[in-house]
């Protein structure tokens, strides 16, 4: 896509913060751009990663989440602060790295999958044929026939039966005339244990994969079930496309396009910046900028399915840097960050747009939600005004939460009518300004209520 087209995309979604769309946009079309050029300078372009910095709730993440969904290109989001979470160090970084994959590879495997359904479910259905009218074995006299002349050939009757026989059984498939019966199908198990280890380095930088090395301890078994006909035709399907689809080519395009066109999203990077102590958890804090430097600079990464490099996977981080600065981050990080885009702070225009513009406008959401009660509701233009001046007032007064504090708005304004939604189906609610100021105004004017309700 032109970064015009992936900013429009992203403006049905997202109001304003139309730097941070820019900025994105131009990183995604660098991507393609890098593609074109010869191959000599192809690998010493890198990718130049963005830190997006702005208050919650003003689309940091929202612009992350559109992403993965807008490109082809192989997408992950990451908390940073997980890697501070368990005990001292924390989750191995590169394990981002490792999920990023794992997730290429489900996403083609599936749609390989789903590339080759026709011909598993032509498949499919010979062995469900099978199922529903097994093979007669040659009759005792063909067998001694056979024996004796190999020369003479015999025909049976019962050749051309059993085909006519099959031919209108598959009708009977087709036309969904057999979806009551049952039959038993046999389906590979392999049963093997869970087994944890609790290590700092990665079972991948060992080179060892336990359930691959536990599976080839336990012998395939049968597993027989008994399953109507259409559910049993679903097992047969999915065995089929498995068998069909060659796992290793998809394994080495998927380490391909991650390392050419992968992007990992970094959230809250501002939670792993140390706040000026040298002990205690910061210095684990510390420790994980150390160890992503690495990872985001560029280096191989040991996987299961093979090594990755990293030098050209796109890093975009985010954080809100309420109490610390970007620039408290440890300088070789920064230095791997060189474009910053700063998003601005909602007020009551944008959230008035929020409202109702984007394709999942929350007023759009709440009226789908109850049109399936039968309640049909309108929210006023000055209903919908009062809202976002009434969320701006108290991101003012309390916590700047941004958007969020729509959600929190409309859940309180709209509690009574979703609660007897299911007795009020055939009527009409006009939802106008008297009614979010009685149903908020209250609450919005007691700044202790504020504090503990919105």
């Amino acid at each position: 896509m032109k970064p015009s087209e992936i900013v429009a995309e992203l403006d049905k979604y997202i109001v304003g913060q139309h730097n941070a769309k820019r900025a994105v946009a131009v990183a995604l079309r660098n991507r393609w751009r890098r593609q074109q050029v010869p191959a000599e300078l192809r690998n010493e372009i890198a990718p130049k990663n963005i830190i997006l910095i702005g208050p919650t709730g003003v689309g940091k993440t929202e612009i992350a989440r559109r992403l993965s969904i807008l490109t082809e290109s192989p997408f992950y989001k990451v908390e940073a602060s997980k890697f501070t979470e368990v005990g001292y160090v924390g989750r191995d970084v590169e394990s981002m790295v490792r999920e990023l994959l794992e997730l290429t590879i489900t996403r083609d495997k599936a749609r390989e999958q789903e590339a080759v359904r026709d011909k598993a479910r032509q498949l499919a259905e010979e062995r469900m044929l099978d199922l529903l009218l097994p093979k007669a074995g040659p009759t005792p006299a063909a067998r001694s026939a056979d024996a004796g002349d190999p020369q003479i050939e015999l025909v049976s009757a019962g050749t051309a039966e059993a085909s006519s026989t099959r031919e209108k059984l598959r009708g009977l498939l087709r036309q969904g005339k057999l979806d009551s019966r049952y039959v038993d199908v046999d389906t590979t198990d392999r049963q093997v244990p869970m087994v944890e280890v609790f290590s700092n380095a990665g079972l991948e930088e060992l080179g060892i994969n336990f359930r691959d090395v536990l599976g080839g301890l336990f012998p395939k078994g049968m597993k027989r079930r008994r399953l109507k006909v259409p559910e049993a035709m679903e097992v047969l399907a999915l065995e089929e496309a498995q068998q069909l689809v060659d796992v290793d080519k998809i394994v080495k395009q998927a380490i391909g396009k991650v390392e050419q066109a992968g992007i990992i999203f970094l959230d809250e990077i501002d939670k792993i910046v140390a706040k000026g102590a040298t002990h205690g958890p910061d210095v684990s804090r510390e420790g994980v900028q150390r160890d992503l430097l690495p990872v985001v600079e560029g280096c191989t990464v040991t996987t299961k399915y093979g090594s990755v490099q990293t030098d050209h996977i796109l890093f975009i981080a985010s954080g809100a840097f309420h109490s610390v600065k970007p620039s408290d981050l440890i300088p070789e990080l920064q230095g791997r960050f060189p474009i910053r885009v700063e998003l601005g702070a909602l007020g009551q225009t944008e959230f008035v747009r929020i409202l109702t513009e984007p394709k999942n406008a929350l007023v759009l959401q709440y009226t789908a939600l109850l049109k399936t009660e039968g309640v049909d509701i309108a929210f006023q233009p000055e209903a919908v005004a009062e809202m976002a001046r009434l969320a701006e007032e108290v991101n003012a007064r309390t916590e700047n939460i941004g958007a969020r504090r729509l959600h929190t708005l409309m859940e309180r304004l709209l509690e009574d009518i979703l609660f007897d939604a299911p007795d009020r189906a055939g009527e009409r609610v006009v939802i106008d300004r008297a009614y979010v100021e009685g149903r908020l105004k209250d609450i919005s004017s007691n700044e202790d209520l504020s504090r503990y309700i919105l």
